[in-house]
C-alpha cells in the first residue's frame, strides 16, 4: 500500500468518527489503557529491540526506554484523557440575527492529524488517547529509532478498535523512510495539521518543508533565575528538580542565572547536583564561586555556546548578572519560549519577571519540571507549543479542535 493509499483511508476513517459517541469513546480509550497493561510484556519486549540499538550514552535513551511502571503511568494518562468533559460540540457564541437567523459557533475536530517525532514511544499512546478523544484521526510517521515499539503499540490499539466495531485506520504508522516524511508534509487534502514533536532540527525541517499548516512543539532552552531576593532552600530544591527529574525532556533545567549578589549561595543551589554528576558549566564569577565547592571534574568553565543549548542530559550552565533587566535580558537573548522560572521572595520583582518573560509557561518559586499536559489537569498532552499562534503552551484535547458555524433559518433569503 502506498503512503497515500493508507492516508485516504485514514481521511475515510475520519469522517466515521462524528457519529461515534462520546460514551463509545471513553469505553474505547478506557480498553486501551487496560490493553496496554496486559500487552506489556510483548511491548516490552518490542521495545527492548529498539534500545539494542542505541548507545546508553545517548541523550535518547531515557526518552525511548519503556517500563512497566512507564506502562502504567501512561494507561493512567489515557484514562484521565477518557474522564475530562468532551470539547465537541461546546457552543462558543450564539446569537439570533434581526432577520430571525439562529448563528452559533460550535467546536469540531481538525479531522486528519499527522504527528512527527522521535524516540518516544509513548507519544504513540498519548497521540491516539488525544485524538480519539477530540473527534481526530491520527498519522503517526515515528522514526526508526522507535520503530519496534510504535508497531507494538499500533498493533494492540487497532485490536481494541476492531473490537468496538470501529474503524482500524482511525490511527495509521507510516513506514520510517524519508520518503514518506514527504508525502505526508504535502499531503493537501488529505491531513489537515502537522504537529512535529522532537528535536529543533526536526521542528525546523518540518516547518521550512510542509505545505500544510504547522504547530511547533518541543524544543525547550529553559532558564530559573535565581533573584537577589531568593530563598536559598527553595532554590536549591526546584534546581535539583528542573535538572535531574528527567534530564532528557524539553521542559529541564538548562541554564541557572544568578544575581551577583547572591553568588556566596551558588554551592547550596547546586549542592543536590553532584549526586547525579551534573556537569556544570559556569561563567566566570560563578566559577570562582564554586571552585572547590564542587566536584573539580563536574566543573567547566562556559563558552558562548554553553548557553542557549538544550543539552537533554545531565549538565547545565550557570549565568551571573548584575539585576534583573540583565536577568530578563539574557533569557530573551537565548530562550526558546518554552519554560522560564524565577526564584524570588520580593513580590514586584516577581510580577515584573511573570510580565516580561516571553514564554508559553512562566514560573515563580516552582519547578520547571511541571510543565506537562497531565501536571496542568490536561489529562495528556500532544505537545508543548512554543509558538503564539492558535496554541501555546501543553497542547490537549481543547487545542486539537477547531470550529465551525452553524446557520438554522426558516425561510430567509438575502435581499439584494
Amino acid at each position: 500500500m502506498t503512503v497515500k493509499e493508507q492516508l485516504r483511508l485514514v481521511l475515510k476513517a475520519s469522517r466515521k468518527m462524528s457519529l461515534v459517541s462520546g460514551e463509545e469513546i471513553n469505553q474505547v480509550l478506557e480498553d486501551v489503557a487496560k490493553a496496554a497493561v496486559e500487552n506489556s510484556a510483548f511491548i516490552l519486549q518490542e521495545n527492548s529491540k529498539d534500545l539494542t540499538r542505541m548507545d546508553p550514552a545517548d541523550s535518547k535513551y531515557d526518552r525511548l526506554m519503556l517500563t512497566a511502571m512507564r506502562i502504567h503511568g501512561i494507561a493512567s494518562d489515557i484514562l484521565n484523557v477518557a474522564a475530562l468533559p468532551s470539547p465537541l460540540g461546546r457552543i462558543l457564541s450564539e446569537n439570533i440575527r434581526p432577520n430571525g437567523l439562529l448563528i452559533k459557533k460550535i467546536t469540531v475536530p481538525f479531522g486528519v492529524i499527522g504527528i512527527i517525532y522521535e524516540a518516544r514511544p509513548n507519544v504513540t499512546f498519548d497521540v491516539f488517547s488525544l485524538c480519539l478523544k477530540s473527534g481526530n484521526a491520527c498519522v503517526l510517521k515515528g522514526g526508526s529509532d522507535a520503530n519496534d515499539s510504535n508497531v507494538a503499540i499500533v498493533k494492540v490499539i487497532k485490536e481494541v478498535l476492531r473490537k468496538h466495531g470501529l474503524d482500524e485506520n482511525t490511527i495509521s504508522l507510516l513506514p520510517v523512510d524519508r520518503e514518506a516524511t514527504t508525502e505526508l508534509l504535502h499531503a493537501h487534502g488529505l491531513v489537515d495539521l502537522i504537529i512535529p514533536r522532537g528535536s529543533q532540527s526536526l521542528i525546523n525541517f518540518v516547518r521550512e518543508n510542509s505545505s500544510i499548516p504547522v504547530i511547533e512543539t518541543g524544543a525547550g532552552i529553559c532558564h530559573t533565575y535565581f533573584d537577589e531576593f531568593g530563598d536559598a532552600a527553595k532554590g536549591r530544591a526546584i534546581v535539583n528538580n528542573a535538572k535531574t527529574r528527567r534530564p532528557s525532556v524539553c521542559n529541564t533545567l538548562d541554564c541557572l542565572i544568578i544575581h551577583e549578589n547572591r553568588l556566596d549561595d551558588l554551592p547550596i543551589l547546586t549542592g543536590l547536583l553532584p549526586q547525579s554528576n551534573v556537569v556544570i558549566y559556569a561563567d566566570h564569577k560563578a566559577f570562582q564561586a564554586l571552585h572547590g565547592k564542587y566536584p573539580e571534574n563536574l566543573l567547566e568553565k562556559a563558552t558562548e555556546e554553553s548557553f542557549g543549548t538544550e543539552f537533554l542530559s545531565y549538565k547545565m550552565s550557570v549565568k551571573t548578572v548584575a539585576d534583573l533587566d540583565e536577568a530578563l535580558d539574557h533569557i530573551s537573548t537565548y530562550s526558546s519560549k518554552h519554560s522560564e522560572a524565577i526564584v524570588s521572595e520580593n513580590k514586584e520583582v516577581l510580577e515584573i519577571f511573570l510580565k516580561s518573560v516571553d514564554a508559553a509557561a512562566v514560573y515563580c518559586n516552582a519547578s520547571t519540571a511541571f510543565t506537562d499536559g497531565a501536571q496542568f489537569g490536561l489529562g495528556a498532552e500532544i505537545g508543548i507549543s512554543t509558538q503564539k499562534l492558535h496554541a501555546r503552551g501543553p497542547m490537549a484535547l481543547e487545542e486539537l479542535t477547531s470550529y465551525k458555524w452553524i446557520i438554522e433559518g426558516n425561510g430567509q433569503t438575502r435581499p439584494k
